[in-house]
């Protein structure tokens, strides 16, 4: 019976989400569209019903119709101490007819992510969750960073096939990611759009910077993953003599942060425009986005109704439930 309910309840936010993007009612039928295409506001806007007074960050995000399933690091069960993983749920809205735009952020719960949670939760901290879908061989990958016997981050994964209603597929793992093991903390790995690089964030060299290793042509997610170690290039133009972590890439738009000097205090977030063949010089975001506290792994994703993406990310500033909180915004990419 519990299954039941929460497979429909599922069905309800998600068939909720889609009624409000794309369908307008008759009486909205007769009114001018004035508002075609949606845009995010570019005001943060804290995800409150989701976060905890404890520290909740390092979102994933599975989208689903309107609504961005995510994944989340919290250290809310230990009351401040060990970092799980949490599931969440955002559904958003644009009225076409007058620009308001809603957002609706709620704990959840997805029967297979709990599946997947459960096989990747760890007795140390677990960080850094990343989701993504590999067409080279069809299966769904789930990475994270667990913090080993001595303390440092490896990086893991997870794979699936694709999971259907009413079909919860097998889950293979966890894996070490040999190819990127240093030895020392590697942590925040993600994906450029065609799978084709992977940039992650190590501190080999002291300091956290970010790395970047190319996938070879025709060899699939995990057959890569299995390789043995080998040294990997720190991106271009992107690393300084701070800490630099956190990559997330869209398109050619590359997001992270840093706590670089020139910055508005702690760590902020920046992002780089791939142009030429390298990445540009770092910018930083600005206040809109920053504070005098710490902003931290930042996450875009896009829908094709809205005219400019979104950025979800995590930050201890003032005016939130307590320690890290997770906040979303609409940012334009550059051109």
């Amino acid at each position: 019976m519990k299954k039941k309910f929460l497979n429909g309840y599922k069905a309800l936010i998600i068939t909720t989400s889609l009624i409000s993007l794309f369908i307008i009612d008759c009486k909205k039928a007769q009114e001018p569209l004035k508002f075609p295409i949606g845009a995010f506001p570019d005001t943060v806007i804290n995800l409150i019903n989701i976060n905890s007074p404890f520290d909740d960050y390092n979102v994933s995000v599975d989208q689903l119709y309107g609504s961005l399933l995510l994944v989340f690091s919290s250290n809310r069960k230990s009351s401040g101490g060990q970092f799980d993983l949490e599931q969440g749920l955002v559904s958003f809205s644009f009225d076409q007819t007058n620009g308001n735009f809603s957002l609706y952020p709620e704990m959840t719960y997805d029967e297979f992510t709990y599946k997947l949670i459960d096989a990747a939760t760890t007795s140390r901290n677990d960080l850094g969750p990343y989701r993504t879908y590999s067409s080279y061989d069809g299966y769904e990958y789930f990475i994270l960073s667990s913090e080993n016997v001595v303390g440092d981050l490896d990086l893991i994964y997870f794979k699936n096939r694709p999971s259907r209603v009413n079909y919860l597929p097998e889950i293979y793992g966890p894996y070490k990611i040999k190819l990127l093991d240093t030895g020392y903390d590697d942590a925040y790995l993600s994906f450029d759009m065609n799978l084709d690089s992977a940039y992650f964030t190590s501190n080999i060299d002291g300091n956290f910077d970010i790395y970047v290793k190319q996938r070879p042509d025709n060899m699939d997610v995990a057959a890569w993953f299995d390789l043995e170690y080998s040294p990997s290039e720190k991106a271009d133009s992107i690393n300084s003599s701070s800490d630099d972590k956190c990559p997330m890439v869209y398109n050619k738009f590359m997001v992270f942060t840093s706590n670089r000097p020139g910055g508005y205090g702690g760590y902020d977030l920046y992002y780089s425009v791939f142009k030429n063949g390298k990445w540009n010089s770092p910018v930083n975001f600005g206040p809109g986005i920053n504070t005098s506290f710490d902003e931290y792994r930042p996450i875009v994703g896009y829908h094709s109704s809205f005219s400019n993406i979104f950025t979800i990310f995590s930050s201890n500033r003032e005016g939130g439930k307590g320690g890290f909180d997770l906040y979303f915004s609409g940012v334009q990419t550059p051109k």
